[in-house]
């Protein structure tokens, strides 16, 4: 007897997919630790400008003063609080807590809550707000 073989699509369009929160919630776990790792250089050379000397630490305060810099740096903020908070999140999922849809759901949305919430936190601080 023949086998039915189903025919594949050939071209895969991303916006047709439906990706549940908690993969969102991955994808974006993998772009900040991308993001982090390859920025990395460039933030050892902002620490090393700021411990330096009194001169090299007035260089530092005017290029992160630079409304680009501060743009990078706010980004680079949400990515680390986001990649910590799904860090673990996956830890949790890895000891098979939480492993249920409806709190893998709930638990993507406390990931995404919690980052952008801390974020804020952490751009107001910088903007000295308060």
């Amino acid at each position: 007897m023949p086998e039915i073989i189903k025919p594949r699509p050939k071209f895969l369009t991303l916006s047709q997919i439906h990706l549940p929160l908690p993969g969102f919630v991955s994808i974006l776990h993998r772009v900040s630790g991308a993001g982090l790792f390859l920025l990395l250089p460039w933030l050892i050379y902002l620490f090393q400008l700021s411990l330096t000397s009194p001169e090299t630490f007035e260089h530092f305060k005017t290029y992160v003063a630079h409304p680009l810099v501060k743009l990078i740096l706010f980004g680079l903020s949400w990515a680390f609080l986001h990649h910590f908070c799904a860090g673990i999140r996956f830890l949790l999922l890895d000891i098979q807590v939480g492993i249920e849809k409806p709190q893998a759901r709930a638990s993507a949305r406390a990931v995404l809550a919690i980052s952008l919430g801390l974020t804020v936190i952490v751009a107001l601080k910088f903007l000295e707000v308060f």
